[in-house]
C-alpha cells in the first residue's frame, strides 16, 4: 500500500487504497459507496407502495428542526417547495416571464417596429438616408451626362480633323 504525503512523521500516516483494493472490497474508504449501493438495491422493493411512502415522506419533511418548531414566523422570502405531480400540471397554462425576459421581448418588438418604420421611410434616420441617396444619384447622373457630352465632343473633333 502507498503512503501519504508526509513519510517522516510517525503520526497521522495516510494510507491510500489502490484500485485493486477497491475492487476486491478490502479498502477501508468506500463505505459510503457501499451504503449508497445497498440503498439503491432496497429502492425497487419500495416502488410498489410509492404513493403511500410519498405521503409519509411529506409528513416527515414538514417536521420543524430545532427552534423552528417553537417559533412560528411567516417569512415572505422563504420559498416553500411545491410538490406537483405530473398528472396535475396544466399544459395550457403559460408561466409568468421574469423581468429580464419581459424586457428582452419588449426590446425585440421595439426593434422590429423601428425596422418596419425605417423600411417605410418614416423615421428620421431613414429620411436622412433617402435624402443622401437622392443627392448621390443626382450627382452621378450629372457626372454621367458630363462624360457623355465630353465623349460626343471628342468624336466631333475627330470627325472635323478628318475632313
Amino acid at each position: 500500500m502507498g503512503r501519504g504525503k508526509f513519510k517522516a512523521k510517525p503520526t497521522g500516516r495516510r494510507n491510500f487504497s489502490s484500485h485493486e483494493d477497491m475492487v476486491a472490497g478490502t479498502s477501508t474508504r468506500p463505505r459510503t459507496f457501499r451504503q449508497k449501493e445497498a440503498e439503491n438495491e432496497e429502492e425497487p422493493s419500495k416502488e410498489v407502495s410509492e404513493d403511500e411512502s410519498e405521503e409519509e415522506s411529506e409528513d416527515e419533511n414538514t417536521k420543524a428542526k430545532g427552534v423552528q418548531g417553537v417559533i412560528e414566523i411567516e417569512n415572505p422570502n422563504l420559498v416553500k417547495p411545491k410538490n406537483i405531480k405530473a398528472r396535475d400540471i396544466d399544459i395550457g397554462k403559460t408561466s409568468e416571464l421574469s423581468r429580464r425576459e419581459r424586457e428582452e421581448i419588449e426590446k425585440q418588438r421595439a426593434h422590429e417596429r423601428y425596422m418596419k418604420l425605417q423600411e417605410q421611410g418614416k423615421t428620421e434616420q431613414s429620411r436622412k438616408d433617402l435624402d443622401r441617396l437622392a443627392l448621390i444619384r443626382q450627382e452621378r447622373a450629372e457626372a454621367a451626362k458630363k462624360r457623355e457630352e465630353e465623349r460626343l465632343a471628342k468624336e466631333q473633333k475627330k470627325t472635323e480633323a478628318r475632313k
